[in-house]
């Protein structure tokens, strides 16, 4: 059966902008408002090419909105799971979920054993709220970086995401402020990471111990001590945003391992690092669908970015 495909670009002066994204949806498809959360809720919409499961979400001028579905299917909302699970879910159908990750909470155990986890939460909310079997790691983050993270529900699923992964297929972007000012707009860093005796990670030039890691990166704003990054990721390795930046005198910010002295920043007094993994695209192992999520800036990111931002317009305006 061929699927309904509608589409709307929210114009300049579009009354759509700030609009609710499931308002123009249930005009562009007529359907029921149930119906249309059920449309969010199963991903059949995606603004700007990345799935949109926020109903609320509000639109802006340039917005590209793409509803596909079946129009002889109904598509009920699911049921909205408890609050206070110690993440945020993005994504969830019968095969996979997509998180959004709090900073200060591990992905996995560590040696030590820990069972306040991502992956354990994760699990109790699928084995009590979903009634699947689990829910089972494809990727990391750090404890003190926040945002997207794909997990599968079934050992086959997981072993076809991460075939993605060692392919350097999904498509992975993060943001990041970093110490002082880059002098190159752009560019790449690539070298071989290895790993200490103290699990501290380094770049050699030794290809026995060592494993390829690149790293690009574009530079968004540049404040008076900091600048906020754009880093995408062409191999995935343990820790390998936080050795380049600091390899070149530029760590994020809050880092207490890689060059902690340079990484300390008198209004950064988050316990956390200032990275996000703000985008996450792959291809969906079941139905061989693309998908592509982002998740919004935290709050201690933005807020400290807003304080400097206003206070080089300050001091351009008093100079001036």
């Amino acid at each position: 059966m061929p699927l309904a495909h509608k589409t709307a670009t929210v114009e300049a002066d579009s009354p759509l902008a700030e609009q609710r994204a499931d308002r123009l949806v249930q005009q562009l498809c007529g359907l029921s408002r149930s119906q249309v959360t059920g449309l969010f809720d199963h991903g059949c919409v995606r603004i700007g090419g990345a799935v949109c499961t926020q109903p609320a979400q509000r639109l802006k001028a340039g917005d590209r909105v793409e509803v596909k579905y079946d129009p002889h299917q109904r598509y009920h909302p699911r049921t909205r799971p408890r609050r206070n699970l110690g993440f945020e879910i993005v994504f969830e159908d019968p095969q996979l979920l997509v998180v959004n990750k709090p900073a200060g909470l591990l992905s996995v155990p560590t040696a030590r054993d820990e069972t306040n986890t991502l992956v354990a939460k994760a699990t109790e909310y699928v084995v009590h709220v979903s009634k699947g079997r689990g829910a089972f790691t494809v990727h990391r983050l750090d404890r003190g970086v926040s945002g997207l993270l794909v997990l599968g529900k079934s050992q086959e699923i997981v072993g076809q995401l991460k075939d993605q992964f060692a392919a350097n297929k999904p498509e992975r972007e993060y943001v990041a402020i970093v110490a002082g000012r880059l002098a190159q707009r752009q560019g790449t860093f690539e070298t071989l990471l290895a790993t200490d005796k103290d699990l501290n990670r380094f770049s050699t030039d030794d290809d026995e111990i060592g494993q390829l890691a690149i790293t690009h990166f574009r530079v968004v704003e540049q404040l008076a001590d900091a600048t906020l990054v754009q880093v995408r990721l062409e191999t995935g390795r343990r820790n390998q945003i936080r050795v380049h930046f600091a390899e070149a005198g530029h760590p994020v910010l809050g880092d207490e391992r890689y060059q902690p002295e340079l990484a300390a920043h008198p209004h950064w007094r988050h316990e956390r690092l200032a990275l996000h993994a703000r985008l996450l695209g792959f291809t969906h192992p079941a139905t061989q669908e693309p998908l592509r999520f982002e998740a919004p800036l935290p709050a201690e990111m933005s807020d400290f970015l807003r304080r400097h931002v206003a206070q080089a317009h300050r001091k351009s305006r008093q100079q001036s």
